[in-house]
């Protein structure tokens, strides 16, 4: 009988596809796990449970969460809803404006900020400029461009005069040109501008004339604002050497505009000078619709079926180049703003079903797209929001079935570990705010916004604290009639009915919380058995599992018996008389019997009870009939 000892000290390589269940031989198959849910992964390669979620407020409906840092003790965050804005700082709404932005055009929104001002674009909506005055003073204004880029969108053909060279003017075109949406809108007639009034007919306008006119006759050289109801708004945009960059339109989705050097919102292209704005359009041989314009170490450009690289240092008319440097292509559906994770660029897929990092290789000059989802496909299923959380080294996805896949990513060390959330509800959007992740959950067909707390072992949780002790706690009308998990004085006191918004504590605790249950699951790949004699598929004896852990307070293990508490928590409690002390070191459990499938895991983690818990290592004693 062969004895053999593993020891798995890293959980570094994550959650991994069950496509890799039978490649003992990859480096990710040791330092990978077959299901991580609830838990994170920790940089040094162990995992934790992950924090509980604090409910904040209930939404009106669907939401989108921006981040607003004005400086570094001054940050906010924006909950858009249907019409709506509320500004929050910390836990408190301090401010709310209306918006012209409906519910089901939240999910295009593209945006950027400078200082004290957000600029905002939707390709249906005109682009909007959100101002901050002080915590409780925000406005918002349609932008004012002190000069507007210009299109020519008819046929080269097309003609067009005007009755006048001054005052009120009527406009006559050879071929359908105007439309009821032009009114309002700026034409250029040999680069003089005229203002449409009122539209006429398909051919004709009346007009009023800004710079007098050089004369009557028919021309073709004329063109007309680029943004306009008619022909739509930008979708995305940012600022990149002092100058406002907008990537795309409705009408031009592969066009790209840069303003004057130092003057964000003027666009006229001038005589070509250095500082004067630049404009050109994506041709290749594919669609290019851009989705996502990027300041990293170069202006990087995403769209529906590459990314470009847009060099020049500085930018000037004279010598910017693009270069298309890979063809994944970014998300339509939706508009996921790029993140930057140490100066590289994140990315979702178009497919929806990969993450991809953009950095620039120094050796090749040029940029990849290495795909950090490959050994978990099956965690990315068509996200709808995503955020990083610095501090954390986090990477949180929302998908569209409302799970959350966190990737703890560090280059450096070769880290890339998924694992996935899941909540009593469903994950709808996720917001960084200077360490503070919140997100957006659906629960009970009512929208929720809700912030990941530390001091939490529940979500959609509220605290309570009473110097000389309470026995009945409100706060809780958010989940009235549900059954929650509370927590008096750290020590987990069962599960108890919501009534009236209230919960008890007997005894009377100072300290309480209370808040759904969720599970956190840890479970291991199948063992690779291998001996002097060659590799075994079976049967194999496990003989004892010995977990180190830090910090810990709960844990129950199932070793094919069911789930067992380990000696520091009794024996499948959900109720303790008082706090039970935070354990560090090792813990052993000992197995019974032999198991033929060794496709099975030998152990697994699986508990609910609302208490710390942080596995470092685990290692397994089996043994092999000869």
């Amino acid at each position: 009988m062969s004895a053999i000892r593993r020891i798995k000290t890293s959980f570094a390589a994550g959650e991994l596809s069950p496509e890799l269940l039978g490649r003992a031989d990859l480096r990710a198959y040791e330092n990978g796990a077959a299901r991580l849910t609830n838990v994170f992964i920790l940089p040094t390669g162990g995992v934790r449970r992950r924090p509980g979620l604090r409910h904040l407020t209930t939404l009106p409906g669907r939401a989108r969460l921006i981040a607003f840092e004005f400086s570094t003790e001054q940050t906010y965050l924006l909950v858009l809803t249907d019409r709506r804005l509320g500004v929050w700082r910390g836990d408190i709404e301090v401010a709310s404006i209306a918006t012209p932005w409906t519910e089901a055009r939240l999910s295009q929104l593209g945006w950027t900020q400078s200082a004290d001002t957000l600029l905002v674009v939707h390709p249906e909506v005109p682009p909007q400029r959100i101002t901050r005055t002080s915590h409780t003073d925000w406005s918002i204004a349609a932008w004012s461009f002190d000069a507007e880029p210009y299109y020519r969108f008819a046929l080269s053909e097309t003609t067009l005069s005007a009755s006048g060279t001054s005052g009120a003017v009527t406009l006559t075109a050879s071929t359908p040109v105007f439309q009821p949406g032009h009114a309002g809108t700026t034409f250029r007639i040999q680069g003089r501008r005229v203002t449409i009034n009122a539209v006429t007919g398909n051919t004709s306008a009346t007009a009023t004339v800004i710079d007098p006119l050089d004369g009557t006759n028919p021309t073709s050289v004329w063109d007309e604002v680029a943004f306009s109801a008619v022909r739509g708004w930008p979708v995305s945009v940012c600022f990149h050497q002092d100058r406002l960059v907008i990537g795309g339109s409705r009408d031009l989705p592969n066009r790209l505009w840069l303003s004057r050097t130092g003057n964000l919102f003027n666009f006229d292209l001038g005589s070509g000078l250095d500082d004067h704005a630049i404009e050109f359009a994506l041709v290749s041989d594919q669609v290019n619709a851009i989705r996502a314009v990027f300041s990293g170490r170069h202006l990087q450009v995403f769209t529906s079926g590459a990314e470009w690289m847009v060099s020049g240092d500085p930018l000037t008319p004279a010598n910017i180049q693009l270069n298309r440097q890979t063809r994944v292509g970014a998300m339509v559906e939706r508009t996921i703003p790029p993140v930057d994770v140490d100066g590289a660029t994140i990315f979702v897929s178009r497919s929806g079903r990969s993450v991809h990092e953009f950095a620039y290789t120094d050796v090749e000059q040029a940029y990849q797209a290495a795909d950090l989802a490959v050994l978990a496909r099956h965690i990315i299923a068509t996200p709808v929001s995503m955020a990083y959380d610095q501090p954390r080294r986090l990477l949180h996805l929302v998908m569209a079935d409302g799970r959350m896949a966190t990737l703890t990513l560090f280059r450096a060390e070769q880290v890339t570990a998924w694992t996935r959330q899941e909540t009593d509800g469903a994950f709808r959007t996720v917001c960084e705010v200077d360490g503070a992740v919140f997100v957006v959950t659906e629960r009970d067909g009512t929208h929720r916004l809700e912030r990941f707390d530390e001091a939490l072992g529940v979500d959609a949780g509220m605290t309570g604290t009473h110097p000389g002790g309470a026995a009945s706690w409100s706060g809780l009308d958010h989940l009235e009639g549900q059954g929650v998990l509370v927590v008096a004085d750290g020590a987990p006191r069962g599960r108890q009915t919501v009534t009236g918004g209230r919960v008890a504590t007997d005894p009377p605790a100072r300290a309480m919380q209370a808040g759904l249950a969720f599970t956190h699951v840890i479970e291991p790949l199948p063992p690779e058995l291998m001996t002097q004699y060659g590799g075994r598929t079976g049967p194999v004896r496990l003989v004892s599992v010995t977990f180190r852990l830090l910090e810990t307070a709960a844990l129950a293990v199932d070793l094919g018996r069911g789930p067992e508490a380990v000696s520091f928590r009794r024996l499948g409690a959900l109720m303790l008389d008082a706090a039970p002390a935070p354990f560090t070191g090792d813990r052993t459990i000992r197995a019974l019997g032999w198991r033929r499938d060794t496709t099975r895991p030998l152990w697994r983690i699986e508990d609910d009870v609302p208490l710390p818990m942080t596995l470092l290592s685990v290692t397994t004693e089996m043994r092999l009939n000869t």
